[in-house]
């Protein structure tokens, strides 16, 4: 692991903050402008992740045009750089009374129902469309719900970033210092939310994932069946080019769902990393494609690059 410089953390995160200040005498949708037009210069000089992210597309969808895949590619680094604007401008706009011009619920019923019930939910997301800004939007509603997330190899940026995800009281389970556990959150009956589309090595269980094989993390799946919570899974899709989204749920796997299942534990590992995928389809612009998603193979396949 690449050692950290504390000086360049600091001085790269006072940048930062000068920057934010700067965007903050314009509207979020002009800077989101600014940071498209920043991903497209990702776009032309970082080969490295321009090339990961047409392969991966590519082998996702293989009778897509090459124009297409560039398209996608090219459009999917641009949103990853608007949603670190997102995420500097979401504690500015996003408040009890203005959520609902920016986020659109959407087939939420059975969420609200699962809330209400009071038995404990795990709610999972991909990277995908604005992923930060669910836990805000329902911690705004009041809705509390723990967290995971890996924090920032910065420690300034971690803490910046801390800030705003938990500023309407979501609580966040990072590595460094957790004194709540996941099986602590599900046993008292709260809500306990992931992102879980990561590569979970080679210990993971293997399920597919756009016609491929991926590492998926049991342990989603492990905490469901044990404490017969149900599964839920959503997203924060953008609305065009602007700070505005629906927030809506792709698919809900209840516990009678994966009882008499010849292997309940694939069955739920398989069936969210299903609902995360079809989500995706529904706009792939919005998916991070630079991440390796199949870094880890099955035993004699070879490692993409």
């Amino acid at each position: 692991m690449k050692k950290q410089s504390p000086a360049l953390d600091l001085t790269t995160y006072l940048l930062a903050r000068w920057a934010v200040m700067m965007l903050g005498f314009f509207p979020v949708n002009a800077n989101l402008a600014t940071a498209r037009a920043f991903g497209s210069l990702l776009w032309t000089f970082d080969k490295k992740h321009r090339n990961r992210a047409m392969e991966n597309i590519t082998r996702s969808f293989p009778d897509m045009p090459r124009h297409e895949v560039e398209r996608i590619a090219r459009r999917s680094i641009e949103h990853f750089c608007e949603l670190a604007m997102d995420v500097m401008f979401t504690t500015r706009i996003i408040n009890a009374e203005t959520w609902h011009h920016y986020v659109h619920p959407k087939n939420f019923q059975a969420v609200l129902d699962i809330i209400l019930h009071g038995k404990g939910a795990i709610m999972l997301t991909g990277h995908y469309g604005n992923w930060e800004i669910l836990g805000y939007t329902l911690a705004t509603l009041g809705i509390r719900s723990y967290n995971i997330a890996r924090p920032i190899d910065n420690r300034y940026f971690d803490a910046w970033v801390l800030g705003v995800r938990e500023k309407k009281g979501q609580i966040i389970l990072s590595k460094r210092g957790v004194t709540t556990t996941a099986q602590e959150v599900l046993e008292n009956k709260e809500i306990l939310g992931l992102t879980a589309d990561q590569n979970a090595g080679p210990k993971g269980m293997f399920v597919p994932f756009f016609g491929r094989m991926a590492s998926t993390y049991k342990s989603i799946g492990l905490l469901a069946i044990q404490h017969q919570v149900p599964v839920v899974i959503g997203y924060a899709r953008r609305r065009g080019n602007k700070f505005d989204f629906d927030m809506g749920v792709q698919d809900v796997i209840y516990p009678e769902d994966w009882k008499n299942q010849p292997d309940e534990l694939y069955y739920i590992t398989a069936r969210y990393t299903r609902a995360i995928e079809m989500m995706v389809r529904d706009d792939p612009t919005q998916y991070l494609w630079i991440h390796r998603r199949w870094k880890t193979r099955p035993k004699g396949e070879e490692t993409p690059a």
